[in-house]
């Protein structure tokens, strides 16, 4: 709708058929100004309504508020009749399961959801009450749906929310890909260029059984099947993750768990935290802080929706360290090999996205297994297939594939608890057992730079800049060839990507973010001569060199 009319006009349509007070209020006192010749407010009007929320990486996410370019009740209430004529499109008694967190307006966004669906035609479980995404991800294969809705923004700002889909059958639960995404959006542009208020609704949806829950924990604590007693500190940032975490801890054998109170409950204006994410500097000092006075041995942090997963262990020096996501990726790799052989199964894959270290590659070749490495997003590395793990180094771990095929962050938090237990119980220090790593596999070290800029132009010609102007060297080591993704590269498709290869394995990949105007460059580095003293050594300084390299390479930027 708001694409094709004029802005204000647009504006008046859609506060004719917003069912939510607060934002039609928001709308009409802004048309009032409008009306009265305020400028400041028709350029408002007009970036909200020169364009919408389109599905991008799992779905829809944005800022709350009116308009076709925010999350509000009139955009998931096209989404949600939009994704149901598409699930109609594909079989005649179609069924989806919807979960929500406790973000603000997450319940009534799937309430909406539910009678939309339901009103469709489509079968309808709503979830029980606000809980993790994980346990969504899990109830579309346990329930056997043909889709799965998640309410969240995960961990984004608290002025945002978000709409996540998943597809059953055939996609096993996994999230949207090409090209059912642009099927989805195409029946949603055609819902919007009606009214919602002209869409049946129904109140015949069902409300899911506890039983869907109490399966999750099940499972989830299997994953841990000898602990050894632990003290633990975990926080929840003020998401939906402690209930379930905690049931799930507790059945798997680790009773020893000390919660951050001041984060332990969902509350959406996640008041001790500037951003809800465990990778922002300064996010885990309360559970770091909880963990020095209660003399625990290890912090587990999960992101608001819970289906990422932080670690906190101990510095050596009274303090505590945060375990990069690749770190945790490439040592839970390694134990879900040496899982793995226990079973006695000689194949499988390992899998992580294009960005991560290339450690679980050497693990997996070295441990004769297959390697995938896929795009950015877990919709493409849970559908890796034979998969045995899989892992992005943005803090998301999928640890169990038959019963979850999207990032979970408790059980890769359980797997966690149990590599920890594992260790205690034959006496291994942490530093060792990283050491035990290093000596095998080689020494990695992997570090990113962000590149914010102030227009969203500046990015393409940054990488028009690198593509015309390819370096020769960076930060001194030389450079031995460079992929172009832009024309597609095996079997990944065109993507806006430039891969370096340098002298001694290190690599470079730079790529346009997906969510914000950044340009970001993934550093990765490995070593594996001499002693394991040795070999962090190089690796270490050779991400220095890397790091100076490419912000001079890049240097001169807005906001560099």
């Amino acid at each position: 709708m708001g694409g094709e009319l004029d802005p204000v006009e647009a504006a008046r349509a859609w506060a004719a058929q917003d069912p939510d007070e607060v934002t039609r209020a928001q709308l009409e006192a802004l048309l009032a100004r409008v009306d009265a010749g305020d400028p400041d407010a028709r350029a408002e009007v007009g970036t909200r309504f020169a364009g919408r929320l389109s599905f991008g990486t799992a779905g829809l996410r944005g800022e709350l508020g009116a308009g076709p370019l925010r999350m509000n009740r009139v955009l998931v209430a096209q989404a949600a009749a939009g994704l149901a004529a598409y699930l109609l499109s594909r079989e005649a008694h179609p069924s989806v399961v919807i979960g929500y967190d406790g973000r603000l307006g997450s319940e009534v966004f799937a309430r909406d959801t539910a009678e939309l669906m339901a009103g469709a035609g489509v079968r309808a479980i709503l979830l029980p009450r606000l809980l993790p995404t994980p346990v969504l991800a899990f109830a579309v294969r346990e329930l056997g749906t043909s889709a799965g809705v998640m309410v969240t923004a995960s961990h984004n700002p608290a002025t945002d929310n978000g709409y996540k889909v998943y597809l059953g059958g055939p996609d096993h639960g996994s999230q949207i890909v090409p090209p059912a995404d642009a099927q989805i959006e195409a029946e949603i542009v055609r819902v919007a260029s009606g009214s919602i208020a002209e869409l049946p609704r129904s109140a015949d949806y069902e409300l899911a059984t506890e039983e869907v829950v109490d399966a999750y924990v099940r499972r989830t604590a299997a994953l841990a099947p000898h602990p050894h007693p632990l003290r633990v500190v975990y926080t929840a940032m003020h998401g939906v993750g402690w209930e379930t975490a905690h049931r799930v801890f507790t059945a798997a054998g680790f009773t020893d768990i000390v919660s951050v109170a001041p984060q332990q409950d969902p509350d959406p204006a996640f008041p001790t935290v500037d951003f809800p994410n465990p990778e922002e500097p300064g996010a885990m000092d309360l559970a770091f802080a909880t963990a020095t006075a209660a003399g625990a041995e290890l912090v587990i942090a999960n992101d608001p929706d819970a289906d990422r997963v932080a670690v906190g262990v101990p510095d050596g020096a009274g303090g505590w360290r945060r375990l990069s996501g690749n770190e945790v990726g490439w040592l839970l790799g390694w134990r879900a090999v040496r899982r793995h052989a226990a079973e006695n199964t000689d194949h499988g894959t390992l899998a992580c996205s294009l960005v991560s270290s290339p450690a679980l590659g050497v693990v997996a070749r070295k441990e004769g297994l297959d390697f995938a490495e896929t795009l950015t997003g877990f919709k493409w590395i849970s559908r890796v297939g034979d998969l045995v793990y899989g892992y992005e180094e943005a803090l998301g771990y999928l640890v169990d594939p038959d019963k979850v095929r999207d990032k979970d962050g408790i059980s890769a938090a359980v797997a966690v608890l149990a590599l920890f237990s594992e260790l205690k119980a034959d006496g291994v220090a942490f530093r060792e057992h990283e050491a035990a790593f290093a000596d095998r596999y080689g020494a990695f070290a992997s570090g990113q730079i962000s590149i914010r800029v102030s227009e969203l132009a500046r990015i393409p010609e940054l990488m028009a800049r690198l593509r015309a102007h390819p370096p020769t060297e960076v930060g001194g080591i030389r450079v031995e060839r460079i992929d172009d993704f832009a024309g597609g590269f095996g079997a990944f498709p065109p993507s806006d990507i430039l891969r370096i290869w340098l002298a001694g394995g290190s690599r470079v990949i730079v790529r346009p973010s997906g969510t914000e105007p950044k340009l970001k460059c993934y550093l990765d580095t490995r070593s594996d001569e001499g002693t394991v003293a040795e070999r962090q050594a190089a690796a270490d300084a050779a991400l220095a060199a890397l790091d100076a390299g490419m912000r001079g390479l890049l240097s001169g930027e807005d906001h560099f």
